[in-house]
């Protein structure tokens, strides 16, 4: 093998050319298939073909984006780090309601502070920051099982606190007919309780369509009307667009300046192994507090991205079947590997959280264009075992993949931890340093002298 040959094989996760044609080819196949999904599926079922395919399309791929967002995020705490967070979905709650209650006009229901959205954001990202490292000043101080569990309490408390009436800004005292809100300093505002609160941030990029910059966006609906595709769709393609090619980079970016900082160097020692770290004078307590802040926040501003565009949010949406999520992201992709959440978060988004719910409406589709009707809806598995009519079976299953999804989600990972644990891409080498030392331009002799890393390697040459 020559030195250049060796080198690439032992460069570090970086976003090398290879790594952004890897992840631009698995983008465009999962949209260009679910394109084809829902053209075949708005076909059969006498829909508007390119809009229908269109909007298939954009709503993978946002899926792909977000998820891709909040492995990299957890890839900081557990990949970097060993950090077994579970309370992914308490933080981004954090940051979706802080943003809302920061930015609610003051008199709405529930009322916010009325503060201007940029700042609002800003806020939630902070929040998110704050909470997390209140959460692991004491919980930082067990065993990682016993941590985990700490995390996904504390994910549950900021969810029930949400739910909880006295906070909630929508429920009549009946002895004033006044709302029950939090007062703090003389600031009111409420979380909204089990009915929601609205996130006025809605898409950021509404400036495109109704402000400064509208004559982009006319451009942007008129092409999508003249090949069929309604403004709505084309607003959330925008937003896709802004997910996909500004704040996956961005993220990316930043884990990986993260990873290769003298302050990356030190999680990953901690993460090998902690009282080594600690026996080179590193206060890896410290470090630890300070990286899950990071990645607290990092959650937060994935959750305002992500749900807080939605126009309204439930406590309920935060449950930590999203945190499960997540995780099944990164152990698919490849924990410590930052190409790797994102393949693994677009992988997951696409393929096994939407793939069989979208397979099913293209069966069903399917039967209603053949038949003229749908599949059969059993009641019941015995009913569907005991009938001996294939139509039925598949109906079922059709009909159950809600349910089904969730046993081939753990098929998946089981296999993969049997088969590949590190992932599918966590098998990549990790190197200390921030740039690749292991070829020197003219060197000839000596570490950084001609020669040098010839001899280094054996004698090998690029010839």
């Amino acid at each position: 093998m020559s030195i250049r040959g060796r080198a690439r094989s032992a460069l570090p996760d970086a976003l090398t050319e290879d790594d952004t044609v890897l992840i631009a080819v698995l983008l465009l196949c999962i949209g260009a298939l679910y394109f084809l999904i829902g053209g075949l599926q708005a076909f059969l079922a006498d829909a508007t073909i390119v809009n229908a395919a269109f909007q298939t399309f954009q709503s993978i791929l946002f899926l792909s984006g977000v998820y891709a967002i909040l492995a990299l995020a957890l890839n900081l705490h557990w990949g970097y780090t060993g950090l077994f967070n579970i309370g992914v979905a308490g933080f981004m709650a954090i940051g979706v309601y802080t943003m809302s209650i920061l930015a609610g006009s003051p008199d709405g229901l529930p009322p916010g502070l009325g503060l201007p959205v940029p700042v609002a954001v800003l806020g939630g990202v902070l929040a998110a920051a704050i909470v997390g490292g209140i959460a692991a000043l004491p919980a930082l101080q067990l065993d990682a099982d016993y941590f985990a569990i700490v995390t996904v309490g504390f994910s549950e408390i900021i969810r029930l606190t949400l739910l909880a009436d006295t906070f909630s800004g929508t429920v009549t005292d009946p002895t004033s007919s006044q709302y029950n809100v939090v007062n703090l300093f003389g600031l009111e505002f409420g979380t909204g309780g089990g009915r929601g609160i609205s996130t006025p941030i809605g898409n950021p990029l509404e400036f495109l369509f109704d402000g400064p910059l509208q004559p982009v966006g006319d451009v942007l609906v008129s092409v999508g009307d003249a090949v069929g595709i309604i403004p709505q769709v084309v607003e959330a393609t925008t937003y896709t667009a802004f997910i996909v090619l500004l704040v996956l980079p961005a993220y990316y970016l930043l884990v990986q300046r993260v990873g290769y900082s003298p302050f990356g160097r030190v999680l990953k020692a901690i993460r090998e192994d902690e009282l080594v770290a600690q026996s080179l004078g590193k206060d890896t307590r410290l470090f630890k507090i300070k990286v899950f802040m990071l990645g607290s926040a990092m959650m937060g501003l994935a959750g305002i991205l992500w749900y807080g565009t939605f126009g309204y949010v439930n406590p309920n949406t935060f449950r930590p079947l999203i945190t499960f999520y997540v995780f099944t992201a990164l152990i698919v992709g490849g924990s410590g590997s930052n190409t790797g959440s994102v393949v693994g978060g677009a992988v997951f988004a696409a393929l096994l959280l939407q793939g069989p719910r979208r397979l099913a409406g293209l069966i069903n589709a399917g039967a209603q264009y053949t038949t003229g009707g749908g599949l059969p809806e059993p009641a019941n598995f015995w009913v569907a075992l005991t009938s001996l009519d294939p139509l039925t079976w598949l109906g079922y299953l059709v009909v159950q993949t809600p349910n089904l999804k969730f046993v081939f989600l753990g098929v998946v990972l089981v296999y993969l931890m049997q088969n590949r644990s590190e992932g599918l891409l966590g098998h990549r080498k990790e190197t200390a340093s921030s740039v690749d030392l292991s070829e020197r331009p003219g060197s000839t002799d000596g570490p950084g002298k001609p020669g040098g890393q010839a001899a280094a390697t054996g004698g090998e040459s690029d010839e």
